[in-house]
């Protein structure tokens, strides 16, 4: 079932706070014609950012790597006004914000000198109870582009990939490329096999996700061994706990795997799983 979103009451957009439905770029606006622009989105624990450089500095690298000139010093203070006027200062929340290469005729080439659009909005999320979801999850071919590194706002591969999985009744898409399990649709993917944990390591393949970061550092703290290793489909049956991280996913369980109307998983206990979210709810919450 696919849950209704509600619109923000307010966007920053180029300098200005104003209602969404006021809110308007021009046509060749290049994130409009190519999707040419960077997204991030950092969740805010009771008003409180969590892991706030690792979100913008993420965002600065992606903005770097398709070459949009932009000054990230004004996001802190912006971003902090966006939960405030939301009313969210003492709530669950998260800042959205995307900044794309802005107006110019059309060209398949970057333009000389763009002046970026920069849009800006919080919402309310739910980040309490994800230690009791437990999600069915449909495995897909991964037949992203090749720079999924990149936090781009041309998802379209993406969004049909996690409509399949929604259509269908699932809660996710896990991905497989050349054999192996890349990510999520929209999350990081972890799999533990005899007491270690898994996950696909850092490069062009998927995004280099804070949460995911922020596990690891949790791994090494309760000296839980991973390996930063893409594991192959076919020892899926190798994997006695499966979970999925991201900025709203946090550390969600996996309690099963559908390949083809197949199910090739069926969750364990998952005690390792269970510890890592009692640590998270810790860093976030304390």
């Amino acid at each position: 079932m696919k849950n209704k979103k509600a619109y923000p009451t307010e966007v920053y957009l180029n300098g200005h706070w104003m209602p969404p439905q006021q809110a308007t770029v021009s046509v060749f606006d290049r994130g409009f014609m190519f999707g040419d622009g960077i997204y991030e989105v950092t969740p805010f624990y009771r008003g409180k950012a969590f892991r706030l450089q690792d979100h913008l500095d993420r965002l600065k690298y992606c903005l770097e790597q398709i070459k949009i000139p932009f000054d990230l010093s004004i996001l802190k203070p912006l971003m902090q006004e966006a939960i405030s006027r939301a009313g969210l200062a003492t709530s669950d929340a998260a800042v959205y914000i995307q900044i794309s290469r802005g107006a110019a005729p059309r060209t398949h080439y970057f333009p000389d000198n763009p002046k970026p659009t920069i849009l800006m909005y919080a919402l309310p999320v739910e980040l309490e109870n994800f230690r009791g979801k437990r999600w069915k999850v449909l495995v897909s071919e991964d037949f992203r582009w090749q720079r999924c590194d990149i936090k781009s706002t041309a998802l379209l591969a993406n969004t049909m990939l996690n409509d399949d999985a929604i259509s269908g009744g699932y809660n996710e898409n896990l991905l497989v490329r050349d054999g192996y399990f890349t990510e999520g649709s929209h999350s990081t993917a972890f799999f533990v096999s005899k007491g270690i944990a898994f996950t696909h390591p850092e490069g062009p393949h998927i995004l280099p996700g804070i949460t995911r970061k922020v596990v690891l550092e949790i791994c090494r703290d309760l000296e839980f061994e991973y390996k930063e290793e893409a594991l192959a489909l076919e020892r899926i049956s190798e994997v006695d706990e499966i979970f999925l991280t991201g900025t709203t996913t946090q550390i969600t369980v996996v309690s099963s795997l559908h390949l083809k109307g197949k199910e090739i998983f069926t969750s364990q206990k998952g005690q390792i799983t269970a510890k890592l979210q009692k640590e998270f709810l810790k860093r976030t919450r304390g």
